[in-house]
């Protein structure tokens, strides 16, 4: 479900944040606590690449494990970045389930018929809509571009009472959760120029 993908991906993030976040203040409260001497007057006293450092980074096991540790943190880090792009939009809507089967709607079929809706009302500039969430249970986020001059509040009414109607009626659902923003367009600029 797509529900439970974008949950597990807030998780890990905020997993991950606080992975890294650990490990930098651990790094850094060392560096901090040996600076101080907490560790000794030697270790404070002494240079970063010290004879011990340079024996380790000298070692033959050295390079490879740079390197294994920088395909992981290459894998992990590409893996997020996938997760980060994957798109929350059902692909299609179950309209009806029973034991014989269930008739599903492609969700671009209501989307476009939602946003041709809007936007043929008054002072819609453009409309955009998603459908996520679940297909049994969609959610709604729509865009809308109106033009400076739209009545917002008239519009916001026609989209609740007449829109999202018309949407659960057609999807044969008591309530369809949705986020709606609203975007004004600037003025257009008169492209006629007055000749003096």
């Amino acid at each position: 479900m797509a529900r439970d993908r974008a949950r597990r991906s807030a998780r890990g993030n905020r997993q991950g944040l606080l992975l890294v976040g650990v490990v930098l203040l651990a790094a850094g409260a060392a560096a901090l606590a040996a600076g101080r001497g907490l560790f000794g007057a030697s270790v404070a006293g002494d240079t970063l690449l010290n004879d011990a450092v340079r024996g380790a980074l000298a070692s033959a096991w050295m390079p490879y494990a740079v390197v294994a540790v920088a395909f992981v943190a290459a894998f992990l880090a590409l893996r997020w970045l996938l997760v980060q792009g994957l798109n929350d939009t059902i692909g299609r809507l179950v309209l009806e389930r029973g034991a014989d089967g269930r008739v599903e709607l492609p969700e671009s079929v209501a989307r476009g018929a939602l946003e041709q809706e809007v936007a043929d009302y008054p002072g819609v500039r453009r409309a955009r809509a998603r459908l996520t969430e679940s297909a049994d249970e969609p959610h709604l986020r729509l865009a809308l571009t109106l033009d400076d001059d739209a009545d917002v509040a008239s519009v916001w009414r026609r989209v609740r009472s007449e829109a999202l109607a018309n949407l659960r009626r057609s999807l044969e659902l008591e309530r369809v959760p949705a986020v709606v923003r609203m975007s004004m367009t600037a003025p257009a600029k008169n492209p006629r120029r007055s000749l003096a």
